[in-house]
């Protein structure tokens, strides 16, 4: 059997799907990935072929009129792309609704094709309101969830119809109504622990929760920074991934940290986080072992990806979690819910929130109620998801 398995965004978009494809490997399929070129040391440390996809997986970096430019041609740059990838594949599987070419793609080549989704939010239902998109204005208040995904189906079809049925056209085939549905199916895979991320049924969809897809990482930490894991108490993780956060967020959160009288672990991720001066309770680090890491630390500070967040819940520590966008605040409101720690409102906090919501995180009693959760948590969603598909195409 051969696989494509094609994702777009930043490390946290990509990363589920190495670990579908290293399950499916396991299983004797030839996987193919089709993702941003700045995965490709990631994929070749694990040994899978890359074909790259451009992407603006950095848009926060860009200016408006150029991503406005992407955003028009991305479309196309994935018809182009994946058609090529593609080629040969018994299986497409795609994650992300702006995924429009890979279902159209694999109907053309009569492959069988999969949408999934990391987190419920991007599924409509009638229990969560659509997840919001970088630069939407909030709803007023009083509007019903049915009606705005009615909305956001519109909102799909006015910024994509054209493009999408353009490069079906293109491959021979008729147009689609719907560009969201389209791509979702009636039939989505939620990639999501049910713990951390429970969908509720909801009508017209399908949706089979195969748990979160997880690369196991065998990768030792640096020498140094286990040196500072031992060299004192459990330190505080403070980590953002690909968020441009603003300057001063590493100041906030340090002052925090020490006010508690801890240690700290910075990670630079895309903000480039830098340490505020030289002292040895600090130290900076870039991409290590999460698996390994964050069972050594007494909190993890992030942004709320899906990742992280799983990351934090199945190591039993407590989080902090600083939404930025997208699922992150659906991430942020199921820490809390869930009693495994906290949330700042504020995407840019001060030092008294980030304070207040780090005193929750390390209580005594949200550490064991984190130790608790860590025990309910699935490790096994892409070995379920790589043997749907093998059964769904032997």
């Amino acid at each position: 059997m051969r696989v494509l398995l094609t994702a777009s965004g930043s490390r946290g978009d990509i990363e589920p799907m190495l670990g579908l494809a290293v399950r499916l490997r396991e299983f004797g399929a030839h996987v193919q990935v089709c993702a941003p070129p700045d995965i490709a040391p990631r994929c070749a440390d694990l040994g899978l072929p890359l074909e790259p996809l451009k992407t603006a997986s950095r848009a926060g970096r860009l200016s408006r009129a150029e991503l406005s430019q992407y955003v028009t041609d991305w479309p196309a740059i994935q018809f182009g792309t994946i058609s090529t990838a593609a080629a040969g594949c018994d299986v497409v599987v795609a994650t992300g609704v702006t995924q429009f070419a890979a279902r159209s793609v694999a109907e053309q080549l009569g492959s069988h094709y999969q949408y999934v989704s990391y987190q419920p939010t991007t599924l409509p239902s009638p229990h969560h309101p659509p997840m919001p998109l970088p630069g939407d204005r909030p709803a007023p208040d009083g509007i019903g969830n049915q009606l705005l995904w009615e909305i956001d189906t519109h909102g799909w079809n006015a910024e994509f119809g054209l493009a999408l049925n353009s490069g079906r056209a293109a491959l021979g085939l008729p147009p689609v109504a719907d560009v969201r549905d389209h791509v979702i199916t009636e039939s989505p895979w939620l990639a999501a622990d049910p713990v951390l991320g429970p969908w509720s049924q909801s009508p017209g969809l399908d949706v089979v929760q195969t748990g979160a897809w997880i690369v196991p990482d065998e990768r030792p930490l640096p020498a140094a920074l286990s040196a500072f894991l031992d060299a004192g108490t459990a330190p505080v993780y403070v980590g953002f991934g690909s968020m441009p956060m603003r300057p001063g967020i590493a100041r906030t959160a340090i002052e925090a940290i020490r006010a508690r009288n801890r240690r700290v672990l910075l990670s630079r991720g895309w903000a480039e986080l830098a340490l505020i001066d030289d002292f040895a309770d600090c130290m900076a680090i870039g991409d290590v072992n999460h698996q390994a890491l964050f069972a050594r630390v007494a909190t993890v500070i992030h942004h709320g990806g899906a990742g992280t967040t799983t990351a934090a819940a199945r190591a039993g520590t407590p989080q902090v979690v600083v939404p930025q966008m997208m699922d992150q605040p659906y991430w942020a409101r199921r820490v809390v819910d869930l009693g495994i720690g906290a949330a700042c409102e504020d995407a840019d906090p001060s030092t008294a929130s980030l304070s207040a919501a780090l005193d929750i995180a390390l209580a005594s009693t949200t550490r064991e109620r984190a130790n608790v959760v860590a025990g309910m948590i699935r490790s096994d969603g892409a070995t379920v998801a790589a043997k749907l598909l093998i059964d769904a195409t032997g």
